[in-house]
């Protein structure tokens, strides 16, 4: 389990969002305590009990023997994890956030080799347009109507790391040391640098689209927070320009590309053919766009076209050069296309 997994989860709790079972789980853990909760503490005071508590989950977790290693990239507990009666009483000092229970964990923590976590702060969107954000690093996220987003104040640690509920458009400042990481319910999403689009309704698949760069997507659940995406997770996918994922949970292969409604160009390209080889239009459509057109060379060979292509999409150049060579096409999986014709004569 992350530090970031246990903030979540004590964070629904606070908020009252607790999911099936956690609110029943904390009650007991609360009752077990055996102590008044007639104490108050100052935020500072809140924090270091928090703190302390990671610190605590941190220690056992090495003590049940799990191994550091993975420790830091799994995102979730075991099943048994929290049945350990030492933890579900620290979970409840911290969850309740008060009380002699809370005082003595802070007491307990070895204050010269534990650094306070740093809070993380939820900037929400509760107004009708879409609220422009400027990070710390100077990335800048355009966040959605009704949409949330988290992060450290300065976006301190090694990683740059956010959580999203909602939509939101990032262009992120690119920096190779420190990835930049979005967090969603289903997915993790890494970049170094690059823009692109993350959906993450309640209720709704997930989704993510690439505008320009790459793009590391991972399902949550077991997550490798080392993955970049020059090296991605085993199971997880890299998306380029024009490219996205949505989550299908119940899909033996829940990450599948496909490519975007509507393509955008991102290399520039002259679009006027004069009797040209049909195989070289598609060849500046698969630069122009990014993508890849899948056609049987043999069958095109003969074939030459005279057009010039003005505003259109990718889509209607396409239905442009189909209704011209009696051709038809259409998008296939992992994000290509797929474009056939009965060919030309000599």
């Amino acid at each position: 389990m992350t530090e970031a997994a246990f903030e979540e989860m004590l964070q629904r709790y606070l908020d009252g969002t607790s999911r099936p079972g956690e609110r029943e789980l904390v009650a007991r853990w609360s009752n077990q305590l055996g102590a008044p909760q007639d104490i108050v503490l100052s935020a500072a005071e809140r924090e270091q009990v928090r703190a302390a508590m990671w610190h605590q989950v941190e220690r056992l977790t090495l003590d049940a023997g799990e191994k550091p290693a993975a420790r830091s990239r799994i995102l979730g507990p075991p099943a048994a994890f929290w049945q350990a009666p030492v933890l579900r009483w620290a979970a409840a000092a911290v969850l309740v956030l008060g009380g002699a229970g809370a005082l003595a964990l802070l007491r307990q923590a070895p204050a010269a080799t534990h650094t306070p976590a740093i809070a993380w702060v939820w900037q929400r969107n509760a107004g009708p347009q879409v609220q422009l954000l400027r990070l710390a690093d100077s990335s800048r996220v355009a966040l959605s109507p009704g949409s949330s987003l988290q992060y450290r104040p300065g976006l301190a640690g090694a990683r740059r790391e956010v959580r999203l509920k909602g939509e939101a458009f990032f262009q992120v400042a690119k920096n190779p040391a420190r990835p930049f990481l979005v967090y969603t319910d289903q997915l993790v999403t890494t970049v170094l640098g690059t823009s692109f689009r993350v959906k993450a309704y309640a209720g709704r698949n997930n989704e993510v689209a690439v505008r320009e760069g790459r793009v590391s997507v991972q399902v949550r659940r077991g997550a490798d927070l080392r993955a970049t995406p020059v090296q991605p997770a085993a199971g997880g996918v890299v998306l380029l320009p024009n490219q996205q994922v949505v989550f299908a949970a119940l899909d033996p292969h829940p990450l599948r590309k496909n490519l975007v409604a509507n393509p955008v160009i991102v290399v520039p390209q002259a679009f006027t053919f004069t009797k040209q080889p049909v195989a070289k239009v598609l060849q500046a459509l698969e630069k122009a766009y990014g993508v890849d057109i899948l056609y049987d060379a043999n069958k095109v060979a003969n074939c030459t076209i005279t057009v010039t292509f003005y505003q259109e999409s990718l889509y209607e150049k396409l239905d442009l050069l189909s209704k011209a060579l009696g051709a038809h096409y259409a998008p296939i999986d992992d994000a290509r296309i797929q474009f056939d014709t009965n060919g030309c004569a000599p």
